[in-house]
């Protein structure tokens, strides 16, 4: 089983997440991100500053950097399977 990383992301996104329509994430490369490793992706409010309570976890498979900016990755989701 790969790690577990908690991660922000904004309502636009995370409800396209959940439906299905954005099945990659762009983050910064600096947690150390691996094939297997998860994202515990959790929805921030940043008008409020806080999070909203909803979640979703996604399982990374595939792993790209390419023509993305310096210290950015390309993360390819797929549905978490307890």
């Amino acid at each position: 089983m790969g790690k577990c990383h908690d991660l922000k992301i904004l309502p636009q996104y995370f409800d396209d997440v959940v439906i299905g329509n954005k099945t990659f994430e762009i983050r910064k490369d600096d947690r150390n991100f691996k094939l297997k490793d998860y994202l515990n992706l959790r929805e921030w409010n940043p008008d409020k500053e806080c999070y909203t309570g909803k979640h979703i976890i996604k399982q990374i498979c595939y792993i790209t950097r390419y023509e993305q900016k310096e210290g950015y990755v390309v993360l390819g989701l797929r549905p978490y399977l307890w």
